[in-house]
This record gives structure tokens, C-alpha cells and sequence, in this order.
């Protein structure tokens, strides 16, 4: 077979054969094999490099050989122990190896957050071994339970912190959905998910309180804003519905901010309260109000929707006509009809919320809330490696458009307000 040449230089033939021949064992067996011996190569070259041939007797080099010794890396989420040479520098101290370093730097263990994929601490030595077991776990391989527990929590906790000071000035955000997510009997976080210029989603913060309240609202919108989120520039909001939200955002982003309520959830809301018979009849009328393009038609329909169940269901009319003004904000703003569906309802973040308790559902018992944000904000990033683009993203111009139009109007409106006062 001769030599193989690597990135890192030539691995002696013997080797590769007997990595290959390993291949019938298991491949994970090969990587191991042979990434260890290219790994060995690698620091003896870094060893000669300081300090010459060994034997030598060349003048001028760092340090000096100072025997072999035993250090652990990560390798498919647990670590093996791997012998390196030792080097001395002149002045006494110890001299790291360039190789060495950059392999510990890579820290495969902290890449290995497979609590995140639905696997247990308590099955996390499991889970990472290889197939047939040849590969010895002993002590300190970082496999226990309360090795992975330790890591996962220190990792989740570095992740978060830097995601929850990143800069947000650069992101040319249009949407912003937020809703919340009850974790426990007193605990609910709020999150919020951003869609940019060209339909790309991104997961913008999380935080928790005892309830999905306006001061809950306005510290995650007080977050955002601290990050570089410009309050002036005009963006639509998509809620849930709740009102403590609506509240937080007009007082932090001004009262023309356009909001758009979950039509998903209103409809839901509604049918929940209404005998079955009705259910088919009162769907579709809200159907056809929603997929309508002229605001005002819409609105005339659902309002003689309230009047026909006033008799039947009258606590329901009233429901119907509770915050009507926000449920047809995507129509009033004249989106095409494709833009107004994809933004009409809050299933951006309920497949992340869905990706959350997905997650959070290994964990049995929540010690505090600050578990509970690594825990959210960990799912939430993991949730971001399969966000796809907006499905309507090519109609963006338009809603771009729609939100320069009516930052306009509002603000010659509230320019005469002023000069009425005055006058």
C-alpha cells in the first residue's frame, strides 16, 4: 500500500493497514485507530520540532525530551487515554505541544450534548460506546451520570449566556412571534422567534415568570431592545392573544404598532366553547372571513357571525368580537394571501415549543428557573438547526412595504395630533 499522505503529514502504511483492518470490526474502531495514530505522529513531529532529532545533539532548540506521559481526550462523547511525549524548556518550565493543545481544544466530549437528542444522563454511557464494546469505559471517561449532568449544565449555561447577549442590531427582523410555554405548575417562559428580510427565523430570547403577564412581556421586550433591537423601525408582532403582551408591545414599540393575533388559537378558542353540531359551520365562516382580501368585508362577516350564534352561544359572540382589530391585521396591512397565512398564526414557534418539550420532557423534576432557561434555551437553539426558510419569503417585499406604509401614515397622523394641540 506504500504511504499514506494525511493533512498533517505521511502516517506510516502499517498502520492505515491496521486501521483498515478494523473496518470489518467497526468503523468507529478505524477513527479511533487511525486519528489516534495520526494524533501520535503529530506530537512527535511538534517533540522534534522543539527539540530536534531524538539522540541529537543540535544546539539552539526550545527544550529538551523529558519523557512520556498520559493525558485523556474526548472521543465519541466519552475520553480515552492517550500517551504524549513531555517537553522541557531550557529555563525549566514545561513547553505544551501545538498539537496536543488544538485536540483538547476541540472538546468533542461538550459536542456531544445527546441529552439534547433524547438520551438520559443515566443512559448517556450507553448511548456514546462503541457497537461491540471493545473500546473499554473506565473510570474517568466521563460517561456517569453525573459526569454528563455536570457537563451538559455547564455547556447549556455558556451557550445561553452568549446567546442571550448577542447582537441583534445586525438582523433586519420584519416579524417578531412571541408565546409562551408553561414548564411547571408556577413557572411559564416566554419566548420570541424573529423572521428576517429574505424568511430566515431566529430564536431572540427567553425568560421566565410566574405568569404570562405584562411585566414578564416588557422585561423580554426590554432584553431585546438592549441588544440592539431599534424600537423606531416598524415591525408586525404575532401573539397568541394575550392581552398583557399586547399591552407590553404597544407601551415599548408605540400604540400604531401593528399586532397580529394566532387565528389558530382564536378559532380554537372559539370552537372549544360551542356544541359540536356548530363546530362545521362556524369554521368555515371564519375560513372565508380570514382567506378574504378586503378587511372591511371580513370583518362585516365575522360580526354577522356573532350575531347568528348571539342566541345559541351568546357568551361565544362575545369572544368572537374580542380583539377583532388585531385578527385582521395581516389583511388590513394588503398582503398577498400565501404571506397572510404563514403570518396569521404563531406556527413558527409552536414547532419550536414543540421542540421544547421534546427536550424538556427527559428532565423529572425542575430544581429552579434557571434550570429551566438552559434547559428552554438549549432546545431553542437546537430547535434553529432545522428552521427552514419562510415558505412565503419571496413575498416579504411586500410586507417591508406594507410596514414602511404604515409607519407613514401614523406618523403624519400623530404630526397633525401635535399641531392640533398646539394650535
Amino acid at each position: 500500500m506504500g504511504k499514506s499522505i494525511t493533512p498533517t503529514g505521511v502516517v506510516p502504511a502499517a498502520i492505515v493497514d491496521e486501521a483498515w483492518h478494523q473496518v470489518a470490526v467497526s468503523f468507529e474502531r478505524f477513527c479511533l485507530t487511525a486519528g489516534v495514530a495520526t494524533l501520535a505522529e503529530m506530537m512527535e513531529k511538534d517533540a522534534a520540532g522543539l527539540c530536534g532529532v531524538r539522540y541529537g545533539r543540535a544546539d539552539g532548540k526550545d527544550g529538551y525530551r523529558w519523557g512520556r506521559t498520559k493525558g485523556r481526550l474526548g472521543f465519541h462523547g466519552g475520553k480515552i487515554e492517550l500517551e504524549r511525549p513531555r517537553v522541557r524548556a531550557r529555563d525549566g518550565g514545561e513547553i505544551s505541544l501545538p498539537s496536543w493543545q488544538a485536540a483538547v481544544a476541540e472538546d468533542w466530549l461538550g459536542q456531544w450534548a445527546l441529552m439534547l437528542i433524547n438520551v438520559s444522563t443515566r443512559k448517556f454511557g450507553r448511548a456514546v460506546r462503541l457497537p461491540e464494546g471493545d473500546v473499554p469505559a473506565g473510570k474517568g471517561t466521563g460517561l456517569s451520570k453525573s459526569a454528563a449532568s455536570r457537563r451538559f449544565i455547564a455547556l447549556s449555561a455558556e451557550r445561553m449566556q452568549e446567546w442571550m447577549a448577542s447582537d441583534l442590531s445586525k438582523l433586519d427582523l420584519l416579524v417578531i412571534q412571541i408565546d409562551g410555554i408553561h414548564i411547571a405548575d408556577d413557572l411559564v417562559l416566554l419566548a420570541a422567534v424573529g423572521i428576517d428580510g429574505v424568511g430566515d427565523k431566529h430564536p431572540l430570547a427567553v425568560i421566565e415568570g410566574a405568569a404570562e403577564n405584562a411585566t414578564v412581556a416588557q422585561a423580554l421586550l426590554d432584553n431585546l431592545i438592549e441588544r440592539g433591537l431599534d424600537p423606531k423601525v416598524c415591525r408586525l408582532f404575532i401573539i397568541d392573544g394575550a392581552k398583557a403582551l399586547s399591552k407590553a408591545i404597544r407601551q415599548t414599540f408605540g400604540r400604531h404598532t401593528p399586532i397580529q393575533r394566532c387565528q389558530v388559537h382564536k378559532a380554537r378558542n372559539i370552537l372549544e366553547r360551542l356544541p359540536k353540531p356548530l363546530h362545521a359551520s362556524v369554521r368555515k365562516a371564519l375560513r372565508q372571513a380570514w382567506e378574504l382580501d378586503d378587511a372591511e368585508k371580513a370583518e362585516r362577516m365575522i360580526r354577522n357571525l356573532a350575531r347568528r350564534l348571539e342566541q345559541q352561544a351568546p357568551g361565544v359572540a362575545a369572544s368572537i368580537l374580542e380583539g377583532l382589530d388585531e385578527i385582521l391585521t395581516v389583511t388590513r396591512l394588503g398582503l398577498p394571501a400565501e404571506l397572510r397565512r404563514s403570518l396569521a398564526c404563531t406556527n413558527i414557534i409552536e414547532n419550536m415549543m414543540g421542540t421544547i418539550r421534546r427536550v424538556c420532557r427527559n428532565v423529572k423534576r425542575w430544581q429552579d428557573a434557571s434550570m429551566a432557561l438552559r434547559w428552554t434555551s438549549a432546545a431553542m437553539l437546537e430547535a434553529a438547526k432545522g428552521f427552514r426558510r419562510l415558505k412565503a419569503y419571496k413575498q416579504l417585499s411586500a410586507l417591508r412595504m406594507a410596514l414602511a406604509a404604515h409607519q407613514t401614515k401614523y406618523a403624519a397622523n400623530s404630526t397633525v395630533e401635535l399641531a392640533a394641540k398646539a394650535a
